[in-house]
């Protein structure tokens, strides 16, 4: 039983699994705005993988993206198109990574602007 002192709040809030993650959503009633987009899951997991490939190429670890692919079971040219995410620039990275924006192109689009100079980058992606 509750101490005299103690207050009770019920605030009625919905959990519901949005992602495979859950999202706490306000009672019917009262009107909120629209969360601000965040980035699309599957850029950054693309990222990830990318980064993931590239140190173990430069660790000596698998020598050819033939050689990856295989092991991946995908084909070259995917891996070969998605590798390309490992090097795009740092101010890209960053506001991908860490601050979640969402990005103007597609994924696919994005594994061809890796190929751009790192200060025309930021343009292509986010404009």
């Amino acid at each position: 039983m509750p101490a005299k002192d103690t207050i009770r709040v019920h605030i009625p809030l919905t959990v519901r699994r949005r992602g495979g993650r859950p999202r706490i959503l306000p009672p019917r009633d009262v009107k909120t705005s629209d969360p601000p987009p965040g980035q699309d899951p599957r850029v950054l997991r693309a990222i990830g993988r990318a980064w993931a490939w590239r140190q173990r190429m430069e660790r000596g670890e698998i020598t050819t993206i033939a050689d990856l692919a295989a092991e991946e079971g995908l084909s070259d040219r995917y891996v070969s198109r998605l590798l390309r995410l490992a090097w795009l620039s740092p101010d890209v990275l960053e506001r991908l990574v860490v601050r979640r924006e969402p990005s103007a192109i597609s994924l696919y689009d994005l594994c061809f602007v890796a190929s751009l100079p790192w200060d025309e980058q930021p343009a292509r992606v986010f404009d």
